[in-house]
């Protein structure tokens, strides 16, 4: 995503890092756009506590860190250049209603860009563990139906499957314990669920991916989708009518 930064012509003056985590992709961003203030959001205070050790390494305009929900972003309307999200949107409970703020703290010809996980991902795990037990993600068409619904122009969606392989089931899921990605389903009461289940359900899910395992190891696929789009001028007012604009012939 920073590399594809290199061939858009964007000066921001504002950026914001929707889900920044411990503020890495924040860092970088203010790296590239030394004159932007640039905000680095998360709704894990524990996440942003994580990396404000590491902002005080940029003498000038640190990364400033907000917890916030990305779906009710506290910020004013048309105040943002670049609209920053890195894996992201898929922990969003409604990704359409996180795009629709994306695109309201926008400015006129800001950007949107991110990254998201798609429907493959985790098949292997959700063959074994069963459906109800793996998250499910949104498509990259539907992705694209939603920057629309929201008011962007011009989206750009594309994606690539990535395979990482694991010794057995046990470094899988330590690997997603490690790098955050727990399950955070809803259980039969509205209660996030902890871990996966009992011994005997775990037991029985090794079994499942110990019969996946190839040669190599075992492999298990990841789908990474990746989107932007811009903010195009109103064509209605507040009121509804319609917006027409003129350019003086010179």
């Amino acid at each position: 995503m920073l590399e594809r930064l290199d061939y858009v012509k964007l000066a921001p003056r504002r950026v914001l890092d929707a889900g920044s985590g411990p503020a890495r992709d924040a860092r970088a961003l203010a790296k590239r756009y030394r004159k932007a203030d640039v905000l680095a959001v998360d709704f894990s205070r524990a996440m942003l506590h994580a990396g404000r050790p590491r902002l005080r390494f940029f003498q000038r305009r640190p990364p400033k860190p907000v917890c916030a929900d990305l779906a009710r972003l506290p910020f004013a309307s048309a105040t943002i250049g670049l609209v920053w999200s890195n894996m992201a949107l898929h922990w969003a409970a409604d990704p359409l209603a996180a795009l629709h703020e994306f695109h309201r703290v926008l400015a006129v010809e800001g950007l949107l860009m991110f990254s998201t996980l798609g429907p493959d991902t985790l098949a292997e795990l959700r063959s074994a563990a069963g459906a109800a037990r793996v998250h499910s993600f949104a498509d990259m068409h539907d992705l694209g139906d939603m920057l629309v619904a929201a008011g962007f122009a011009e989206p750009v969606m594309d994606m690539e499957r990535i395979t990482m392989v694991y010794a057995d089931g046990e470094a899988l899921l330590a690997d997603l314990r490690a790098s955050g990605q727990t399950c955070a389903l809803s259980g039969p009461i509205g209660e996030p669920r902890r871990g996966l289940a009992g011994r005997r359900f775990r037991a029985v899910l090794m079994e499942k991916l110990a019969a996946q395992r190839g040669a190599g190891g075992l492999s298990v696929s990841y789908e990474v989708v990746y989107g932007h789009a811009w903010k195009a001028a109103p064509r209605r007012a507040a009121d509804g009518r319609a917006i027409v604009q003129f350019e003086r012939r010179r």
